[in-house]
């Protein structure tokens, strides 16, 4: 009989030595992402950007994004997380410095869509991998620790980016310095990933031998169970109503949250008439909001072994807050308030959320699929920026675009209610 102590060190051991590093790079990722959302302003006005402009430019990196996601999926499923995230690392930090130059649309607009397809391999690609390394009952915690660090990203590049855009060096003024300066670490710890990172547990040298045949035997029986159950082929998954659900809440999600976020200094600035420096300050409160409630999240999940409501309910909150935040005539103190709690439930769907691909399908078809929601999904990241943008360069109020917003997430939230779970003996639930 197997140790109980032997599951809980080798677990312990796996996390701290896995979910640090691929957080940091995350970190780095969601920074180059969306930087462009704190250099609005001072871009827009130093170039002569309408919104509609730099809607369209910050949305077509997920143009981009949408390209690269199941050929990046598959490549860590079949050869190298280490060598794929290396070199997309690399060049993701070139592309994100490129963008310190632009001084047209024409050259925004083709540099945020070759970094959205530097960057699409990256976050199907990390959760493939930490199915290579924890077991199903750990992975809405680990996807929540690793998840985490966009809203840490977010409140990092908030005060960092404040600092940045005071910078005026060589010539060059504050907002192309935020580009510049944010995209050189990740070229750095590209190089820095070939030697820490280890493809799967049986490379592992920092393991024990105990430790290593403990892990690889709990995999291999998941492995073998869904093998069974499912028999599908990786394409045969790209069609599977279940997964094409999933995809749908994904494109809704994305198109609500990006649509918040890369216009949310802009809000804080205009709609609610706060200075450009204390507007990209407050950026970070939702987003401090929204570690706490992640890690509570992902954390009840794992507990109670349930998936599909806590992402539901999530996304329902989020819907709700962005509706509270768009009634006109409020107090900046309470609009303040519905803007971070919608920035606590933008990010807390996740970890539940991205566990279920891999409840449904075998390893394979769920990295394909993980690749096709995310692909598609992200195209709600060029949508949602999009639309805000062509809203307000119309005219609309503010509050106009944040109802658009909170309608798309209460459609994913219908979208994931409505996938079918097998339960422990292949019957499906309703």
């Amino acid at each position: 009989m197997i140790d109980a102590s032997l599951a809980v060190r080798t677990r312990s051991r796996i996390f701290r030595r896995i979910l640090p590093f691929v957080f940091f790079l995350y970190i780095l990722a969601y920074i180059d992402r969306s930087n462009v959302a704190f250099a609005n302003r001072p871009m827009s006005a130093d170039l002569g950007f309408s919104e509609a402009v730099f809607g369209f430019g910050a949305g077509v990196f997920f143009l981009g994004y949408f390209l690269l996601q199941i050929p990046g999926a598959l490549i860590v499923e079949r050869w190298s997380a280490r060598r794929l995230i290396a070199a997309i690392l690399i060049v993701w930090g070139m592309l994100t410095m490129l963008i310190g130059f632009v001084r047209t649309p024409g050259q925004f607009y083709v540099s945020r869509f070759l970094l959205g397809a530097a960057e699409a391999g990256f976050f199907p690609g990390v959760l493939v991998y930490l199915t290579h390394w924890f077991r199903s009952g750990d992975r809405a915690r680990a996807t929540a620790r690793f998840a985490l660090a966009a809203p840490v990203a977010l409140v990092i590049g908030a005060p960092l980016s404040s600092v940045i855009l005071k910078l005026n060096w060589l010539g060059l003024p504050g907002w192309r310095w935020v580009f510049i300066l944010q995209g050189l670490p990740a070229m750095v710890f590209g190089v820095v990933t070939l030697f820490y990172l280890t493809d799967r547990p049986s490379d592992a040298k920092w393991l024990a031998d105990d430790e290593r045949g403990w892990i690889e035997s709990e995999l291999q029986r998941e492995r073998e169970r869904k093998a069974a159950d499912q028999g599908r082929h990786w394409w045969q998954a790209l069609v599977h109503r279940d997964v094409l659900l999933l995809t749908g809440t994904a494109f809704c999600a994305n198109l609500g949250g990006y649509g918040f976020i890369l216009w949310l200094p802009n809000t804080l600035n205009r709609g609610m008439g706060l200075s450009l420096m204390l507007s990209t300050a407050l950026s970070a409160l939702p987003f401090i909001a929204a570690i706490a409630a992640s890690l509570m999240v992902g954390r009840s999940s794992d507990r109670s072994g349930e998936r599909k409501w806590h992402a539901c309910a999530v996304l329902l909150a989020a819907g709700l807050f962005l509706a509270l935040g768009s009634v006109p005539g409020q107090p900046v103190a309470l609009s303040l308030l519905w803007i971070t709690l919608t920035g606590a439930a933008v990010y807390s769907w996740l970890p539940p959320f991205w566990v279920l691909p891999g409840l449904m399908l075998d390893e394979s078809a769920a990295a394909a699929s993980i690749g096709l929601i995310n692909s598609v999904g992200n195209l709600g990241g060029f949508a949602g920026p999009w639309i805000v943008g062509y809203l307000l360069s119309r005219g609309a109020r503010y509050g106009t675009a944040l109802l658009v917003l909170a309608a798309s997430y209460c459609t994913s939230a219908v979208f994931t209610s409505l996938v079918r779970l097998p339960r422990p003996h292949g019957v499906e639930s309703p």
